[in-house]
């Protein structure tokens, strides 16, 4: 298995009951290491409810389930941990309300400062990126730089993930930098040839350049 993997993020939007056969063909695919659910702007029991259908069908392909933003329903739902952002609950705060067993990842932009800290902090895996523009989040800012992967790997042993406008077509470069997982949204739910397809491609990626 390669040192690089993949991590999933949902749409910020979408119907679950039918996102959930996406999700089966995607994780039936190939390897995939978590999901993290990131629904914007809904009410908290639209959450539970994408939680309630989407975490089983993870958990039973032994894929992490994490909620974006809310360490609060990540523990009262059974997640297997939480991703938070610089303008979301901080890590101390979101640590204390998981417990120390849960995972906890923080975005770390295109910082080293914000990783580091992270890190001391006691962070599970820091993020960075946008590695290149995406139509995900089109005002998150410049893009990182690739270099700072390579920067990480070497110097610390916490893992990094490399998240923004990554494709099987663009993300050799990530890996051998040393990125220890590859964030994917639209590439895989809007590949053409459906999510399936996608995950091969990436995971076919991957290897390739490891």
């Amino acid at each position: 298995m390669a040192d690089c993997r993949l991590y999933l993020i949902t749409p910020p939007a979408f119907e679950p009951a039918a996102f959930s056969e996406d999700l089966r063909r995607a994780l039936g695919a190939g390897d995939v290491a978590c999901l993290q659910l990131r629904l914007k702007d809904v009410p908290d029991d639209a959450i539970r409810r994408a939680t309630e259908i989407l975490m089983p069908i993870a958990q039973a392909s032994d894929v992490a389930f994490l909620m974006n933003d809310r360490p609060d329903l990540a523990r009262e739902l059974g997640c297997d941990g939480v991703h938070v952002g610089q303008d979301d609950t901080p890590y101390r705060d979101a640590r204390r309300i998981v417990g120390p067993d849960a995972i906890v990842g923080v975005s770390c932009q295109g910082s080293r400062h914000l990783a580091m800290v992270a890190a001391e902090d006691g962070a599970d895996y820091v993020a960075f990126g946008p590695m290149f523009p995406t139509s995900t989040k089109p005002d998150a800012g410049d893009v990182a730089e690739i270099e700072l992967l390579a920067w990480w790997a070497e110097l610390f042993e916490v893992p990094c993930v490399a998240i923004g406008g990554i494709t099987p077509a663009n993300c050799a470069p990530l890996v051998r930098s040393g990125a220890d997982f590859l964030c994917a949204i639209s590439a895989v739910w809007n590949h053409p040839r459906g999510p399936d397809a996608a995950v091969r491609e990436f995971n076919a990626a991957i290897s390739a350049a490891s």
